[in-house]
This record gives structure tokens, sequence and C-alpha cells, in this order.
């Protein structure tokens, strides 16, 4: 079965591809293993599927499966990285008719997935040795699995010790992807550059963010930090730049939706982070966005329509 070819999808994959680079950097190896591993088992069951349900295998299958293996922890065992992208693949996306009609982004489906059923191994975070004066080259280049400390908070947005260098160039606890700040908005520059993604998403979305996030940092809420910490700590970055522009499970309608769109997304990350038990918040304010894309899209389609019908 041929694979349909999306040079936009091209276009994410080469953004995405610093944040490998500085997988294997940081944490060495075995990112690869994953990586291996997660697409083995995504093209196996959307194949399975297209076949059986005569539907068109796509090149946004590799976007998926990149941008979950990202998601994921350098200690994640391999059969659970496996799982959750056949989860994400099947659930999120094939049951809905194949890509173009699925409501969900399969990628954060598959997190969501493993997040909920394995809690523990999702949960435990790395903290990377860092390299010295003198050895920043070869890093985990030079490693299958690089020198690991387990680290009991859940997410960098706790590790408050951190300072914004390491926060943006990756120093940190986090997932194989989301910890390198700076690499994270090249790529996702580079997407919007080549139209691969909506910049209205990105920009709408970051600037709720920290509106959102300034006004509960300046009226003292628990645990809120300041709003340059809230936005390059986490994977909400990622989020913004890569998954909420998903071009099928986002509001693409029209250009207001799409601001209503990025907006709900960060101030839903915001709401998630500061009061729910999930520090993280991500995942669930893509999904819940995801949720509400095509009843914001049928309002706005009926509004226009409205308009026309009066004018």
């Amino acid at each position: 079965m041929k694979i349909q070819k999306q040079q936009a999808m091209r276009n994410v994959l080469k953004g995405l591809t610093p944040l490998c680079l500085a997988a294997i950097y940081f944490y060495g190896w075995r990112f690869t293993a994953v990586l291996a591993v997660v697409a083995a088992a995504g093209v196996l069951s959307e194949y399975v599927l297209a076949k059986k349900y005569g539907l068109q295998m796509t090149e946004s299958l590799f976007v998926s499966v990149l941008l979950f293996s990202l998601s994921l922890p350098p200690g994640i065992p391999l059969w659970i990285a496996a799982l959750g992208i056949v989860f994400g693949i099947v659930f999120g996306k094939m049951v809905f008719g194949g890509f173009g009609r699925n409501i969900f982004n399969p990628a954060i489906t598959a997190r969501a997935f493993v997040y909920i059923s394995f809690g523990v191994p999702m949960t435990s975070k790395f903290l990377p040795t860092l390299p010295g004066p003198d050895s920043w080259f070869p890093g985990g280049f030079a490693h299958w699995l690089s020198p690991l400390d387990s680290v009991s908070s859940a997410t960098p947005l706790f590790t408050k010790s951190a300072d914004l260098f390491n926060l943006a160039f990756g120093f940190i606890p986090g997932s194989f992807g989301e910890t390198a700040a700076v690499l994270v908005v090249i790529g996702g520059l580079y997407i919007i550059i080549k139209k691969a993604a909506n910049w209205r998403l990105t920009v709408s979305a970051i600037a709720a963010f920290l509106i959102m996030q300034t006004i509960f940092w300046l009226a003292g809420i628990r645990d809120t930090v300041d709003p340059l910490y809230a936005l390059i700590s986490g994977s909400f970055l990622l989020g913004a730049f890569f998954m909420i522009t998903d071009p099928v499970s986002a509001s693409q309608t029209t250009n207001i939706g799409r601001w209503i769109y990025g907006a709900f997304f960060g101030v839903l990350t915001v709401l998630i982070r500061v009061f729910s038990i999930w520090p993280e918040g991500i995942t669930f304010a893509i999904l819940l966005s995801n949720m509400f894309a095509p009843l914001l899209d049928y309002y706005l389609k009926e509004r226009k329509k409205r308009k026309g019908a009066s004018a």
C-alpha cells in the first residue's frame, strides 16, 4: 500500500529534527530505540486498518509517531511506548475514518492513554547529567542512555531551582523533546514560515497563556510561577507550535476561529496547571480544545450564513 505524500507533514518532520538531535544529546541513543519501536507499531496499526477498510495511509502518521516519541520520558518501557501509539492511531484517528476525519490529535491521544494507564513510568522524570565546561560534546551521543537521576517532581514546572538558561536549553528534568525551549521555538518558526502551521493558533495560545498566567501570578495564587518561567518550562511551547496547529483537529474554518481556538488552549493550560491535580496540563488542554473545535467551526459557519442571509 502506497503512502500519500504530504509536503506540509514533511516540513513538520524537518521542524522536529533539532528536538530529535537534542533528545539524543541529553539522553543518549535509547531515544532512537523508542522512536523505532513507536514507528513500527504505528505503521503496522495504521496499515492493518487502512487495508481492511480501504483507507489511504498518509505521511501524517510519521508526524504523530515523532511527536508521541518526543513526549515520552527517557526511561519509558518500550512496550508501553508501542501500546500507546497503537491506541492513538486506532482510537484517535482510524476509527474516525483516517486522516482528515479525526477529531482528536493522534499523538496526544496516545500520550493521554499512557499517562492515565501507566502513571508511574510517565510521571517519573529524569535529570540528565549536565556536561561540564570541558565535556559539552559528545554528551549523549557517546552513550546508549546518559547517566540519569530520577526526580520526584512530575514536571519542570516545580523545579524552581532551575534557571532560565537551563530551561531554555534543556538541562532540566523532562521528556525527550519538551525541555529545550529554544529548539522548540526554532522548529516552530520553521513550520510557520513554511506554512505547515498557522501562526494565529500559536500566537493566540501564547498570548492567552501569558495573560492568564500573569493574572494568577500577580494575584498571588498558591504555586503559580512567574509567566516567563511557566512559558518555557514544561511542554507548553511544544503543544503551541506543533500540536494545536494540527491541520485536522484544530479549528481551521476561519481566522476568528483560529484566534479563539488558540486562546482557549492557552487559558485551559493555565487553569489545569494551577487548579487541578495534573501539574502539566498540556495533554488534557489539547484534547478539550480538539473536542470543542467542531462546535466552534459549526457556530462560526452558521453565524456567517445568517449574516449573509440578512445582508
